[in-house]
């Protein structure tokens, strides 16, 4: 059985991309948080489609945290298939004057982690000479947005380091996809008065990222992005 590793995996994005790739007959690995959701998220997955989901509670803030994770999933020996880089965290500030620990902790999370946990992945999928890793950036990772400053550096730096990848990983039958998706109904917008409408819906975006990973081993999308069809907010 493959193996789709998918972070964040419990809420927006993620969580479709679960269903997504479960609903093919994938095994998951995720990581969030919160164990409780976790657990749920396990108990719905193997009602719906039987497949196992593997799982760990962890802070992605934490790089020893993040490490175990890559570790645990290497003792699965499970082909690793598909790498989804898709937790992150946002928060609003201009870069002059927010609490330096902002940036801090949003380039731990979005850029720390994922350049840990695809160093602890991608030999294993070079090792098989296929994989294909996923990194959600965000429409901020080539348009810069004021007063979200940190978010803005962040996702910049990931877009970077995709593209890189790219150049590192092509010769070696692993494909490499930067994914920017715009205003995205997630649980960040609750309790807001926009109607979801008029945001992209998550499960349009794990759509995409399913077509792209069906492509021949000769093809490679290296970056879809996806906006509201109305614009961005």
């Amino acid at each position: 059985m493959k193996l789709a590793i998918i972070t964040g995996g419990t809420k927006g994005i993620g969580k479709a991309l679960v269903y997504k790739f479960a609903s093919q007959g994938f095994a998951i690995a995720t990581c969030a948080r919160g164990r409780q959701d976790l657990e749920a998220l396990q108990t719905e997955i193997k009602a719906q489609y039987n497949v196992p989901v593997y799982f760990q509670a962890i802070d992605l803030a934490e790089k020893e945290q993040v490490k175990a994770f890559g570790a645990y999933i290497q003792n699965l020996h499970l082909p690793a298939q598909v790498l989804i880089n898709n937790a992150g965290i946002y928060s609003t500030g201009a870069l002059l004057t927010e609490d330096a620990q902002n940036f801090e902790t949003m380039w731990r999370v979005n850029v720390e982690s994922i350049y840990h946990l695809t160093r602890e992945i991608a030999p294993l999928m070079v090792a098989r000479r296929q994989g294909h890793i996923f990194n959600i950036c965000s429409i901020a990772s080539n348009t810069a947005f004021i007063n979200n400053g940190s978010y803005c550096t962040t996702k910049f730096a990931l877009y970077g380091m995709t593209k890189v990848l790219r150049q590192e990983l092509k010769s070696e039958g692993v494909k490499v996809t930067a994914v920017l998706p715009g205003a995205t109904y997630t649980d960040s917008w609750s309790g807001s008065d926009i109607n979801p409408e008029r945001l992209i819906a998550p499960e349009d975006v794990a759509e995409a990222i399913y077509a792209t990973y069906l492509l021949s081993p000769q093809a490679v999308v290296e970056e879809i992005t996806i906006r509201p069809q109305l614009g961005d907010l």
